[in-house]
């Protein structure tokens, strides 16, 4: 009997002590129109209490996060906490018409969830249209109180935010391209922490600086908050030691450029070891795309300064060609997940749900479009349409019938030669049928997906996130994927986990989770643009039989359509 008594006495000061380091964070978001100058021009962007980037979240793994988001814009707004797991607050996820109606003009909602098991660099974001394009921000955890990062303590940490900018308005462009059947205009320049550097006009006062000391140590929390573009970043003479991915820890990498995906972020620790002087730091687009299709090709950059640089003009970095696919693939591959480090998941060995999923671009009919149809994009040949009379999560908690379908195919109807370029010679490949179907998962279920590039108008690299939920990259490749040649490659020991892959252009990436989180969960293509053409599906994640596997009721002041 003592030694059961002294075990509650510990257990009971153990969680006396976790409770302790854990904190209730509190945040007002006003979410309104700002006039911003750029590229020559007043321009009038909505954005998050008057900045771009909106303002930085900084918490600890165990607090509490509680937004009040007022939407005194004009459009209707929703906020994405990118990576953050919402278990068993899902209500509080964010992506419009999943597991929320909108927060109209004028309206307000209060996002509260509870930041588990997690550390690192994550983000928040619009998921509306094309809000995020100035709507977005860094969100910052770190270890709780008491515990160390897995590597030496840099003297200083650095957000470092990559974005894109248009001299138009984000919705006028997504709507624009609904009503001509075309992709969305191109942005005009890209940013780093809202400013586009000294490269595009009118621009010279408006370039990011950053000062370091010599001989001190920097860990750059470097987020991709682009829409549409895979980037590119390098800093002029400079080494980098990849240390963590979407808020997971990694092996250190040592690396002289990041390539980063929309919605993907990379923790790096930068040695201020060159020649006192300034540097500029840099970022181009990745353009994977196998056919010409216009896109953004510029380069914005900062300047890296040390204490007491005396020289005028920096020096640049000398970066990759647009289409370097094999140093983005190297990036891309190179990472292994950090073995026995904070919040470290073996790989499930049993896997109860084998999908084979097709990413890529197709056409619908579209009635009033100039040719009649429409560029869209698609999974298995399904292009999704997302609700407007009640979000999926609300329909299938209350048991709403005629909101979405649960009938998401495990393979493609049709088995084809998928990166072949002939494909396109088959109308009936061509189109994908416009529906809201989505997946159905047992709670606890492991899922491994083969995500699967199409040549359908032309192969491209596609980065997929999935909410909810990390996954462990077991193997990515080009070509089609054949399981006899490429399951002996899957890294079941030290895979590194994301909650976004880019998946090769032209090629496959497999992934494994488990959907031990209830609740409704997008996975979709975070190409802005491609997901609004319907490149995502839902997964159904269902409750399981304890208390803490249990989806709660909606909050009562969840947004109503």
């Amino acid at each position: 009997m003592p030694r059961v008594v002294g075990f509650l006495v510990c257990a009971l000061a153990f969680l006396a002590s976790q409770l302790a380091s854990a904190e209730i964070v509190e945040h007002s978001f006003h979410v309104k129109n700002l006039t911003i100058g750029r590229l020559c021009r007043q321009h009038v962007i909505t954005a998050v209490n008057g900045s771009l980037p909106g303002p930085t979240i900084r918490v600890r793994e165990g607090d509490t996060l509680v937004v009040h988001v007022f939407n005194q814009s004009p459009f209707n707004m929703t906020i994405h906490w990118h990576g953050i797991f919402q278990k068993l607050t899902p209500w509080a996820d964010g992506p419009d018409m999943i597991t929320q109606c909108p927060i109209g003009p004028g309206g307000s909602y209060t996002y509260k969830f509870n930041i588990i098991d997690q550390e690192g660099t994550l983000w928040w974001h619009a998921h509306v249209s094309m809000l995020r394009a100035t709507v977005y921000g860094a969100l910052i955890i770190r270890p709780r109180s008491g515990h160390s990062y897995p590597f030496p303590k840099p003297d200083k940490e650095i957000p470092i935010l990559l974005g894109e900018w248009w001299n138009a308005n984000v919705v006028d462009v997504l709507n624009q391209a609904f009503e001509t059947g075309a992709p969305p205009n191109i942005s005009d320049a890209f940013t780093i922490n809202g400013l586009p550097g000294d490269l595009y006009p009118c621009s010279q006062n408006q370039t990011y600086k950053v000062e370091v000391e010599k001989g001190k140590t920097y860990l750059l929390r470097i987020i991709n908050a682009a829409l549409d573009n895979q980037l590119f970043f390098k800093i002029a003479n400079h080494n980098f030691t990849v240390v963590a991915v979407d808020a997971v820890y990694t092996t250190p990498y040592p690396t002289d450029v990041v390539v980063i995906a929309p919605g993907q972020s990379v923790d790096a620790l930068l040695c201020a070891d060159q020649a006192v002087g300034s540097y500029f730091m840099a970022a181009r687009p990745y353009i994977s795309a196998g056919i010409p299709v216009p896109f953004d090709n510029t380069i914005t950059r900062a300047v890296l300064a040390y204490n007491g640089a005396t020289s005028a003009t920096p020096v640049m970095p000398r970066m990759p060609a647009t289409n370097d696919t094999s140093t983005a693939h190297k990036f891309y591959t190179s990472l292994t997940g950090l073995v026995g480090g904070p919040h470290w998941e073996p790989v499930p060995r049993q896997v109860d749900e084998h999908m084979f999923v097709t990413v890529g671009l197709s056409l619908s009919f579209c009635a009033k479009c100039p040719n009649s149809t429409m560029i869209s994009a698609n999974m298995n040949n399904e292009s999704f349409v997302f609700p407007s009379s009640l979000s999926v999560l609300q329909a299938y908690f209350h048991n709403v019938s005629g909101i979405y379908t649960t009938d998401f195919p495990d393979t493609p109807a049709i088995k084809y030669d998928f990166t072949n370029a002939s494909v396109n010679s088959n109308p009936s490949l061509l189109f994908a049928p416009r529906t809201t179907k989505s997946k159905v998962l047992k709670y606890n279920a492991v899922v491994e997906i083969v995500l699967q590039n199409t040549a359908i108008i032309g192969v491209e690299n596609h980065p997929i996130h999935i909410h909810g939920f990390n996954f462990h990259i077991l193997a990515q490749g080009f070509g089609n994927y054949d399981p006899r040649k490429y399951r002996k490659r899957f890294n079941l020991v030290n895979p590194q986990m994301r909650n976004t892959i880019a998946v090769p252009v032209g090629g496959w990436a497999v992934i494994r989770f488990r959907a031990n989180n209830p609740g409704v969960w997008i996975i979709h293509c975070h190409l802005d643009s491609h997901a609004s053409l319907g490149l995502a599906t839902a997964f159904v994640v269902e409750n399981g039989k304890t208390p803490d596997s249990i989806l709660p009721p909606p909050p009562a002041d969840l947004p109503q359509c």
